[in-house]
């Protein structure tokens, strides 16, 4: 369906997230995945060798094709854990100014440290995603 080189895979989250050096950041990774769960009600799956997804969406990529995407997902980078919030941040003001220390960009949210960040407001943040981009992108029949 895509030409997207990040594909899901059948790699196994548990172990990529074992793989973590830093021990901090792996379990930022745990905690953030074990959210995210929680809220989309989907199982993580890796999509390509770094990023784990909840849920799928598809849209029309740049080259008019349809691309499958993860409704919300995560990455335990070296520098920092990336959070990917699809709907970007700009229709929430109220809780980027309460989240705590993290940098962002288009839809990515940089977290040096989960403890310098309110869970909560983070929690908010994440089902505000799922939520919007379920809206945005009504699941259709099933890719099997």
């Amino acid at each position: 369906m895509s030409d997207l080189k990040t594909q899901p895979t059948d790699a196994s989250v548990e172990d990529f997230i074992d793989a973590v050096e830093q021990p901090r950041r792996r379990e930022d990774a745990r905690m953030v995945s074990a959210m995210m769960a929680e809220i989309t009600g989907e199982q993580p799956v890796m999509w390509g060798p770094s990023i784990i997804g909840f849920g799928r969406y598809t849209y029309v990529n740049s080259t008019k094709k349809p691309a499958d995407w993860p409704i919300i997902g995560l990455s335990p980078r070296k520098a920092n854990l990336s959070v990917y919030i699809m709907p970007g941040f700009t229709e929430r003001p109220d809780l980027m100014a309460r989240i705590g220390k993290v940098k962002t960009s288009v839809s990515c949210l940089y977290i040096s440290r989960l403890e310098d960040v309110d869970m909560e407001v983070l929690r908010e943040l994440c089902a505000w995603a799922v939520a919007t981009m379920r809206g945005r992108h009504p699941p259709g029949p099933s890719p099997d």
